[in-house]
């Protein structure tokens, strides 16, 4: 599923240190380039004397010396990550870091964007915003998300817990678990999570004969739908350790039970709704990143 080339983003941070260790391991593991992207953000004209800013050329100075000063600082964390013999190609931008890490994604063909995050509090992401919220939603390719805190920084580290809602986003991430899966010899623990009674049921008003009917139906379907999942997993040569289902909400499940088994890493998929749709709705995969002990990678079509 991975194409050949994993991108990493850094900025110096612990975090993003703690990211490049995860993109190197995952880089040799998965036998792909590994390419860093450093951006800088554009310094305010308005530091400068009032005599100068409205000079013509003022903004062009101010960008090329930025971008001057953005190789410099990428070369010096190269050699501080000790990734300089590992790196294919480096990156350099000058303005906002979302928009610069997603494209340098895309115009060198990356596969995969591994990114830090220093995990904000519910209040301040939600009204912030992130620089690892937007680049998942805006990546052409699946992304994963090391959060501060984050266990382990080998690749995955532990088993792959992998989210599964019958989506096709949710069939991507089952390739993307079996690949990484078989190249690290991590064991994939695949989870499905059927609906609480209320959300199954609506408004409709059953007997408890007819309630205890649909939920084992659901149940049953599910087990199937797993079942199905994880025998996909192993064809592609991924190994499957267990199978899970659970009832309530995915994403407090899916969290729980990486932290249960000691994951080394969530796979999910995402539908990737936009902004407003995703401020006002949120998703499974936002919670998963937020709430996760562990690295997740988000795979969205």
């Amino acid at each position: 599923m991975f194409p050949t080339k994993i991108v990493l983003a850094t900025d110096g941070s612990e975090e993003a240190r703690r990211a490049a260790g995860l993109a190197a391991d995952l880089a040799e593991k998965l036998d792909s380039e590994l390419h860093l992207v450093y951006v800088e953000p554009m310094p305010g004209v308005y530091a400068y004397p009032e005599s100068a800013v409205y000079e013509p050329e003022l903004r062009n100075e101010l960008r090329e010396a930025t971008e001057r000063g953005a190789h410099e600082k990428l070369e010096a964390e190269t050699e501080a990550l000790g990734l300089a013999d590992k790196v294919a190609g480096m990156h350099v931008a000058v303005g906002r870091p979302d928009a610069g890490i997603v494209r340098a994604a895309e115009d060198s063909g990356a596969g995969l964007v591994v990114v830090g995050s220093r995990g904000r509090g519910p209040i301040k992401r939600a009204v912030m915003g992130s620089v690892s919220d937007s680049v998942v939603r805006y990546a052409h390719c699946p992304v994963l998300v090391v959060r501060d805190g984050s266990r382990g920084d080998r690749a995955p580290g532990g088993p792959i817990v992998l989210g599964l809602d019958g989506s096709e986003e949710s069939k991507l991430a089952v390739g993307a678990a079996a690949e990484i899966s078989a190249a690290t010899g991590s064991p994939v623990h695949p989870i499905y999570v059927v609906p609480a009674e209320r959300q199954l049921y609506g408004h409709h008003s059953y007997s408890e004969d007819v309630k205890k009917s649909l939920m084992e139906e659901a149940r049953t379907e599910a087990r199937r739908f797993l079942d199905e999942q994880a025998a996909g997993v192993r064809s592609a040569g991924g190994a499957v350790a267990q199978t899970y289902l659970g009832t309530g909400r995915p994403d407090e499940e899916i969290v729980e039970l990486a932290e249960e088994i000691g994951a080394g890493m969530v796979v999910v998929g995402s539908r990737g709704l936009g902004g407003v749709r995703r401020a006002l709705m949120g998703s499974v995969s936002d919670s998963v990143v937020r709430y996760a002990h562990c690295p997740v990678l988000v795979v969205r079509e």
